[in-house]
């Protein structure tokens, strides 16, 4: 999963750049999900270490469930108020909010088969 966890950061690190000069440069909002792909990027690296792997992903997915809700909840607010919905801006959000729920998706599988391959290697003693 550290490897995962450094490329989702580095992707959203990418979203955001591609955001942020897409749009002109205009507003620093467009590079909110570089701001979570950044510390995604870095807890995976850290992750590459045993002594933090666990820590790390912990934090990780924390990261990521943020960046859901977030990147859901700014998707979600201008159909909801009526408001404009500007393209690009929408097309971040939902990417970044569909990147961050695969992301979270694959950690809960991954704390799921950790927890089991403990269990049977407690059982096999």
């Amino acid at each position: 999963m550290s490897k995962i966890t450094i490329a989702i950061g580095t992707f959203l690190i990418i979203l955001g750049l591609i955001g942020y000069f897409g749009a002109g440069m205009v507003s620093w909002t467009a590079l909110i999900p570089a701001l979570f792909g950044l510390p995604l990027t870095i807890l995976g690296v850290l992750a590459l270490q045993e002594g933090w792997r666990e820590h790390a992903m912990h934090a990780a997915v924390i990261i990521g469930l943020i960046g859901f809700l977030g990147g859901t909840f700014s998707f979600m607010r201008p159909l909801l108020s009526g408001s404009e919905m500007k393209p690009m801006a929408a097309t971040m959000q939902a990417l970044m909010a569909l990147t961050c729920a695969a992301f979270v998706g694959l950690c809960v599988k991954s704390f799921i088969d950790a927890r089991v391959i403990r269990k049977q290697k407690a059982s096999e003693k």
